[in-house]
């Protein structure tokens, strides 16, 4: 197996610290509001690694952790006039309810900052006791960039070429601008907590490097985050860690795509942002799920009406091929799960494993009339190996039957359309009879004749 590293920039063979054994990573959400797209693609992306470790026999320990105290939390507490804690209890909630709708799996550990203000504060007291970090007079604690050698290695930046970047932070109190701060001061009336340099609030990249070491220890196997966490947070949390341990943090570090909409960046001022249950109130879960897998997880993605139409038209098709099929206990295992695995093995290719599950899907519309005795083995090899991405978890009746919101007509309608041509062919009317079943054609709504009667399946144009 190789997977992409971001520190070094190339495909690494993954090699896990204990045999068997994976510890991972991932950077989670400040939870001050609704989760959006771009949280879903991470959800996914490192959803779905997970699951393929797990598939190759790997034990993983993946922790993605929760910002429950930060500015923004705060601020949004006072817009709305709600306690703290109430707030992020309620977006966490919404969160489970979001991810669970897009079929992704809880994380082993799901740690919170203000679990671990304890954590932070001793290895914030490392740091300044190593020289790595100062208080300043405003009660504020600052990290020493400059004395951590390799701060930006994970970003291949220059010290002095960030000087002049839009993200360093000027403040008076600061030893050098590019310093960042580690334990704010807490204002009156804020939200705090006690410590040797007064009463105050983490900063949040230090949460990170508390949380991550505290559940997976100094060294572990995978780091990963959205596009936009490279730098500052996975650099300053490179130098925290490192210095205060004096080890390698992490040895793999993976970053999703970004998400963009109609070709453009994902932005509120743009009018195109969208929360996870905006989509879903429009768009079927599984079908935006696809749109996330089937591209590369460091690939951008972009979201449109049209892509989730193209999303919908494949996820149908494989449907379409496990439709009429009675499942196998067992898979018809060999040349489909080598490619399977063969792709997945390349950083996670989940383009070139959604082609293997097509020639699947191929060869098992063939086996329903040439080899109708193979078809439930390779109907269960289809399943099996789609449920690594967590697709095709449904029946293809229910998905077939339940994009309402993808017809024209509603399931009502189209079985009255259906009895009006039953009724049609009983006077004989066969002319009336084509043409109802021409007009649902056309909308994508495919009737199917049998001894038991007539049923409908919604197929891709």
């Amino acid at each position: 197996m190789h997977i992409y590293n971001t520190l070094t920039r190339r495909k690494e063979p993954f090699k896990p610290l204990v045999d068997g054994k994976v510890s991972m990573y991932v950077c989670g959400m400040t939870v001050y509001d609704y989760c959006h797209l771009g949280h879903a693609r991470v959800m996914v992306a490192f959803d779905v690694i997970t699951r393929y470790l797990r598939h190759r026999g790997y034990d993983v320990t993946y922790v993605r952790n929760i910002t429950d105290i930060d500015d923004k939390i705060l601020k949004r507490a006072e817009e709305n006039g709600e306690a703290i804690s109430a707030l992020t209890e309620r977006m966490i909630a919404a969160m489970h309810e979001d991810e669970a709708r897009l079929n992704v799996l809880p994380p082993s550990q799901e740690p919170r900052a203000t679990g671990h203000i304890g954590d932070i504060i001793s290895m914030i007291e490392t740091l300044v006791e190593k020289g790595f970090a100062y208080a300043a007079e405003n009660g504020d604690v600052y990290y020493r960039v400059r004395k951590f050698t390799d701060y930006g290695k994970l970003n291949n930046r220059q010290l002095d070429d960030m000087r002049s970047g839009a993200r360093v932070e000027v403040d008076v109190h600061k030893e050098d601008p590019l310093d960042f701060v580690l334990w704010k001061a807490a204002k009156p009336g804020e939200a705090h907590w006690h410590s040797p340099w007064g009463d105050g609030r983490p900063g949040w990249h230090i949460e990170c490097s508390a949380m991550s070491t505290c559940c997976l220890g100094d060294t572990f196997d995978i780091h990963g985050g959205g596009p936009d966490l490279t730098f500052p947070h996975h650099e300053n949390e490179i130098a925290q860690s490192e210095a205060a341990t004096g080890k390698t943090y992490v040895n793999t570090w993976m970053h999703a795509g970004a998400v963009r909409v109609n070709q453009e960046k994902m932005s509120k001022s743009l009018g195109n942002f969208f929360t996870i249950r905006d989509v879903l109130a429009e768009h079927d879960p599984e079908v935006v799920r696809y749109l996330l897998v089937a591209s590369h997880y460091r690939s951008p993605i972009n979201y449109s009406v049209d892509s989730l139409v193209e999303a919908r038209k494949s996820l149908t098709r494989l449907y379409n091929a496990l439709e009429g099929v009675e499942v196998a206990s067992e898979g018809e295992q060999g040349a489909y799960a080598e490619r399977f695995t063969a792709s997945m093995d390349d950083d996670f290719n989940t383009p070139e494993a959604l082609a293997v599950l097509f020639d699947l899907a191929r060869d098992l519309n063939r086996a329903k009339s040439d080899q109708p005795e193979a078809a439930p083995r390779l109907a269960a090899e289809l399943q099996r190996l789609a449920g690594v991405l967590g697709l095709l978890q449904q029946t293809p009746q229910a998905f077939l039957k339940g994009a309402q919101h993808s017809m024209a007509l509603g399931e009502d309608e189209i079985e009255a359309r259906i009895a009006e041509r039953q009724a049609a062919k009983a006077n004989k009317d066969f002319a009336r009879a084509d043409a109802i079943r021409d007009e649902l054609a056309a909308l994508g709504i495919v009737l199917k004749d049998s001894r038991e009667g007539t049923t409908w399946v919604i197929e891709a144009p």
